[in-house]
């Protein structure tokens, strides 16, 4: 009997000193969510950024980690189902306890995340432009508002450099960025003078794959003076569209397309010889040169290469995601060194003013309020070998307005996250 004792308590203590060594071992990580659809229909633009994160967590990881403790990715596929991002949060914050969620691309999947990260108090990193309109102080918006992108895309279309565009057709997927966007770019060019009669607006769902009446109905439209098409197609819907402009014969110079959510990846899978000239409004392009972006292009070039991602190791491409990606996970990693902390409020102070020498060239700024960033905007006309030439640029970063003034009501709205999202 004695003797059972004495095992009993041998096995208890060991349990014991092995659950020790569990949590341990546990604490010598810090995990890190990563919430991309890797299948449906966003995986053509969303694998690149869950590759991007790895990228990054690696390099970090290759300096000493973040407070000497290496990061630990935990990446979930939320297969372009919007509920399904809202399960795969809470599984990420109370299941795997991750310190920080990087992840997101379309508005809808955002906001489906929201109520949970707010809830349980977890932290997203939103990489992707976006339609404005809301504050949380559990989201950190490191992708554009309108007036980083939208309208100054617009603005150019309009000009004389632009083509001096009098009508517009805002074509988009139907969901919330594209409809809120449009919402805003409609009473800008009102603001312009431009008639409601000069503005088509037409919507397809996700995965919309005949373009053939759209187009058709684009050309007839173009014939009422000069007409620009307003892009907020997203993912895999991209390729048939622009397919079609091809087959329609709509070139640039006819009617020019400015696209805001299509890059160097979505042109991946199409000719883009028919598209030349047509434009895209962003944050960054692969084709900028600079020594940061070269450094930049090479560190991933040679990843994707080690790793052979499909596609990317045999064409490297970076884009404007990517790179909010990698300025993302970059502040938040100085925000848990200044905090020297990853609890969610102390990190949320410290990402206040943020600053980092990004690819596009410029030092970029976490704005000290609104939880978005200062950054530069670009325009770029679509090159034969699908990258794209810049043809105007701002002269400096820009702060994000997450209040568009062409939504009324919005001056009464406070410019800084205070608990739950504002909307």
């Amino acid at each position: 009997m004695q003797q059972r004792r004495f095992t009993l308590k041998a096995l208890t203590a060991a349990v014991a000193l092995a659950s020790v060594g569990i949590s341990a071992h546990a604490a010598d990580t810090i995990k890190v969510g990563i919430l991309h659809s890797l299948s449906g229909t966003m995986a053509i633009s969303e694998t690149a950024l869950k590759d991007m994160a790895l990228m990054t967590i690696e390099e970090i990881n290759a300096k000493g980690g973040v407070m000497g403790k290496k990061l630990e990715p935990v990446v979930v596929d939320p297969a372009s189902n919007w509920p399904l991002f809202a399960e795969k949060t809470k599984q990420l914050l109370g299941q795997d306890k991750v310190a920080v969620i990087f992840g997101c691309w379309t508005s809808v999947s955002r906001k489906s995340v929201l109520p949970v990260v707010e809830e349980m108090n977890g932290l997203l990193f939103y990489p992707v432009q976006y339609e404005g309109e809301e504050l949380s102080k559990n989201v950190f918006y490191t992708g554009a508002a309108p007036n980083q992108q939208a309208i100054p895309a617009v603005e150019y279309l309009m000009s004389k450099e632009g083509g001096g565009a009098k009508r517009f057709v805002l074509l988009g997927t139907d969901y919330v960025y594209p409809r809120t966007t449009n919402k805003i770019l409609r009473a800008f060019l009102k603001s312009k003078g431009v008639k409601d009669s000069d503005i088509d607006e037409k919507y397809t769902p996700f995965g919309h794959s005949d373009y053939q009446t759209i187009v058709a109905d684009i050309k007839k439209f173009s014939q009422g003076g000069k007409t620009a098409v307003i892009s907020t197609i997203n993912g895999d819907s991209n390729v048939p569209f622009y397919k079609e402009l091809g087959n329609a014969g709509l070139k640039a110079k006819d009617v020019p397309v400015v696209a805001f959510s299509v890059g160097e990846e979505e042109l991946r899978g199409v000719d883009t010889k028919p598209l030349v000239g047509h434009l895209a409004a962003w944050n960054y392009f692969m084709s900028i040169k600079n020594p940061t972006n070269a450094a930049w292009i090479k560190q991933w070039s040679d990843y994707a290469k080690a790793k052979k991602l499909p596609g990317q190791a045999d064409k490297p491409l970076t884009n404007d995601p990517m790179e909010a990606t990698y300025i993302g996970m970059h502040m938040w990693k100085q925000a848990v060194e200044k905090a020297k902390s990853t609890d969610t409020d102390k990190v949320i102070a410290a990402m206040a003013g943020q600053t980092f020498k990004a690819p596009d060239g410029f030092t970029v700024k976490m704005d000290e309020k609104n939880h978005h960033l200062h950054k530069p905007v670009f325009i770029g006309e679509v090159k034969a070998d699908g990258q794209f030439s810049v043809v105007w640029k701002t002269p400096a970063p820009v702060r994000a307005q997450p209040w568009s003034p062409f939504i009324e009501g919005n001056d009464k709205k406070k410019d800084e996250p205070d608990g739950k999202t504002k909307m």
